[in-house]
């Protein structure tokens, strides 16, 4: 069997967490095969929740996070179109057979409450019961052009039994199951009925989605049967939740992934883990590159259980990817942020390779750096330190050896600073840490910083780290 998986969402804004990882499942069941497809559908058969512009952004998320389709709206394919607006004949010709069928009846309502409509469920008045209206007499009203509405039609006893390759084998009483509309009066088919003919239509063999659809599934299986259609391998998987109790959704304000790359998360990263969100490797492993993940993914391992979205974990999970990023790639990702808020000459390529060891996300560069553009008032309490054995005295003291030796020094480069300040300890009988301590906080006016002493000298430059030493002196009285 030829493995074929669709990703197929709807055009409504953002790529939620919870969308991406379904494609990037779906993604992975197809490519651990050397021969498998990965096919994109746009399913905006719901108009009412169309956004504009949704379609180019699911675009460029799969492409940026390296996920690229074989067949799909774009890229064409031999079982296209791959939107489903563009499919409205296809799904009338298969509604009206499943209606001969037996599988489905038709609904009749006045214009008025068709032209009413408020969701695909259809919740207006219909005829009832619907089913009573002989099959030739519907054909000629709808002739007459009376709004009708195709309905799916269950008189089943018992119960519904199918396999799902997460939760194992399933059982739903049919009673259980609402008769749903299938086409609207507009002539769209809803999901529950558009998603089957597509699927079969397109030959896909694995369909992944949340398990809230395991009670729905016994309804696409009646739409198979009915057809005499095989219907595919399910891969229901549990929800990505904020917490024990609710879900991640973007509604709530949880972070779509275009939220996640603006706050400076890789999209690497957040591939990364969110592949670890409901499926794991069977070991310590963590770090996985998408090229990895194609070998090691199985279905097997997916979980039943929710999976908690971590921003912890996953911020922990960019720094390492940070870290792993050439000088290069690095600092061309990381000068927008630095452009930000640093307007004066200092050494950029420097700072960003200060920076790569220590940011978590490209976020966190502008709060850690904004002390170079300019020193903010601080207190002279920040040269008392117990670990380095200073305090204010012995602070001037050193700050006022290193800002003579620095001036006569005329190699600016961090060997060399680091050298010349060291020789200033040992000449003068202090520790390192009692001249480099003053000096890094005269230089940042901050406990902390990306860079130790020399580091921010030479990011900073000669005339304006002699500047902020000496207004340091007078600081310190």
């Amino acid at each position: 069997m030829t493995i074929r998986t669709r990703f197929a969402p709807s055009p409504t804004g953002y790529m939620h967490i919870g969308n991406l990882r379904t494609a990037l499942y779906e993604y992975l069941i197809a490519k651990g095969n050397s021969d498998g497809k990965f096919i994109l559908r746009i399913e905006d058969t719901d108009q009412k929740r169309y956004v504009e512009g949704a379609t180019d952004i699911i675009y460029a998320t799969l492409k940026r996070v390296g996920m690229n389709w074989d067949e799909g709206p774009d890229i064409g394919g031999k079982y296209g179109p791959y939107v489903q607006s563009e499919r409205k004949e296809i799904y009338a010709e298969y509604a009206h057979k499943l209606v001969e069928l037996g599988g489905a009846h038709y609904c009749f309502c006045s214009k008025e409450e068709a032209d009413e409509e408020k969701d695909e469920e259809q919740n207006i008045k219909f005829e009832d019961p619907c089913k009573n209206i002989p099959l030739e007499e519907a054909k000629k009203r709808i002739e007459a052009g009376e709004p009708y509405v195709i309905r799916q039609t269950i008189n089943k006893q018992g119960k519904s039994k199918y396999h799902d390759e997460v939760y194992g084998d399933i059982e739903i009483d049919y009673d259980e199951l609402d008769e749903g509309v299938l086409l609207k009066s507009d002539g769209f088919p809803t999901y529950n009925f558009a998603n089957v003919v597509d699927d079969h239509l397109m030959e896909i063999s694995h369909v992944v989605r949340g398990n809230e659809y395991i009670s729905s599934t016994p309804k696409y299986n009646l739409i198979y049967e009915s057809f005499g259609w095989t219907p595919p391998h399910y891969v229901h998987v549990p929800p990505v939740m904020k917490d024990a109790q609710h879900k991640l959704s973007k509604r709530n304000g949880d972070a779509s992934f275009q939220d996640l790359i603006a706050k400076g998360y890789l999209p690497e990263a957040i591939i990364n883990y969110i592949a670890l969100l409901g499926w794991n490797p069977g070991t310590d492993e963590e770090i996985f590159s998408l090229e990895e993940l194609k070998e090691r993914f199985s279905v097997e391992r997916l979980n039943r259980s929710p999976a908690i979205f971590d921003i912890v974990k996953l911020t922990w999970m960019n720094g390492q990817y940070i870290r792993k990023l050439s000088e290069e790639e690095f600092y061309e990702m990381a000068l927008p942020y630095i452009k930000k808020v640093i307007t004066r000459d200092v050494d950029n390529k420097l700072l960003s390779k200060v920076l790569q060891l220590r940011v978590e996300t490209l976020a966190d560069i502008p709060s850690q750096i904004g002390f170079l553009e300019q020193v903010e008032d601080y207190s002279n309490d920040l040269y008392i330190n117990k670990k380095m054995k200073t305090d204010g005295e012995i602070s001037k003291q050193a700050l006022g050896y290193a800002a003579a030796a620095l001036e006569q020094t005329e190699e600016w480069n961090n060997d060399n600073l680091f050298a010349v300040l060291k020789h200033v300890a040992e000449e003068k009988g202090l520790k390192n840490g009692q001249i480099m301590y003053p000096v890094r906080i005269a230089l940042s006016g901050k406990e902390t910083t990306p860079g130790g002493a020399t580091e921010l000298a030479v990011i900073l430059g000669k005339d304006e780290s002699l500047k902020r030493l000496k207004n340091a002196l007078l600081k310190l009285g």
